[in-house]
């Protein structure tokens, strides 16, 4: 057997993931000297209250390797491997603390894989891992499917504003916007693992429009697309992106997933994405 591990970064339903049986691992988010674990001390609703009533911007941590332990030790028992689906390590130091992890279980057969992406992107190579695995599929199979499928992944983004991935440190190579932030409405992407930039409106409706051509232009006459909705803050808009997704790609799955607070931290509120594999 094989047994799949991820993070909160997937922005997964926590309780989707117990009910499948997914092993996951939080972030930390600090404010000032208060740390929180985001899966079971602080969920997207209380970050927001507590990021609106703080003079600085809060931080982030990944999961310090301990808190794989109980995981691999658990496969170890159960003779199984284990595969970890980690959000990109040019963004979150997952990647590193699951390998120092692992380190300590030199009997289990674990394999570490670097998605080179993050949020919902990240779920539904989670969810396509488990299904896999489910099915009786070997770790080498599995992660096969994993790299097939990562260069067919992107994810595309709408912010209200750039600050919180400038402040952050996340910001990669959308940085040369800073200067025009009061005139335009950029839409980034995840590319080579990192935030760039990818194209820029003048509104925040003329930047949603043309992120839905991207979408379906890449989407279109690809049989087994996977795509979904994410957000922050903004529900109804996020409903009502899914709803012209839809109609336009011929398709009633399209997930719509609300992103976790570590990821909250980076790019602030008002967020509207997409992610697909094409």
């Amino acid at each position: 057997m094989t047994r799949i591990v991820t993070d909160t970064t997937c922005g997964l339903p926590l309780p989707l993931l117990a009910e499948l049986g997914i092993a996951f691992v939080p972030q930390i988010v600090t404010f000032g000297e208060q740390s929180y674990r985001d899966d079971t001390e602080l969920d997207t609703a209380l970050f927001l209250q507590k990021l609106k009533a703080s003079s600085t911007l809060p931080k982030t941590a990944a999961p310090v390797p301990a808190m794989y332990g109980p995981i691999f030790d658990a496969a170890a028992r159960a003779g199984e491997s284990v595969i970890v689906v980690a959000p990109s390590a040019r963004m979150s130091g997952t990647v590193r603390s699951a390998e120092t992890a692992a380190k300590d279980f030199p009997q289990v057969d674990v394999r570490i894989v670097d998605t080179r992406t993050i949020a919902g992107s990240l779920g539904t190579l989670t969810l396509m891992a488990h299904r896999l695995a489910a099915q009786g599929a070997s770790a080498d199979q599995v992660v096969e499917l994993l790299n097939d499928m990562i260069p067919r992944s992107h994810t595309y983004f709408v912010l209200d504003t750039l600050e919180y991935l400038q402040k952050g440190g996340r910001i990669g190579g959308a940085r040369a916007l800073l200067g025009e932030l009061l005139q335009v409405k950029p839409i980034l992407q995840i590319r080579e693992g990192q935030v760039e930039s990818c194209e820029q409106e003048r509104t925040k409706k003329r930047a949603l429009d043309r992120l839905v051509e991207i979408v379906c232009e890449q989407a279109r006459d690809i049989p087994d697309t996977q795509v979904c909705v994410m957000h922050i803050d903004a529900e109804q808009e996020a409903q009502a992106l899914r709803t012209t997704l839809c109609s336009r790609l011929h398709t009633e799955h399209i997930p719509v997933y609300l992103l976790p607070p570590a990821i909250v931290v980076h790019v602030g509120p008002r967020v509207l994405a997409v992610g697909l594999f094409a």
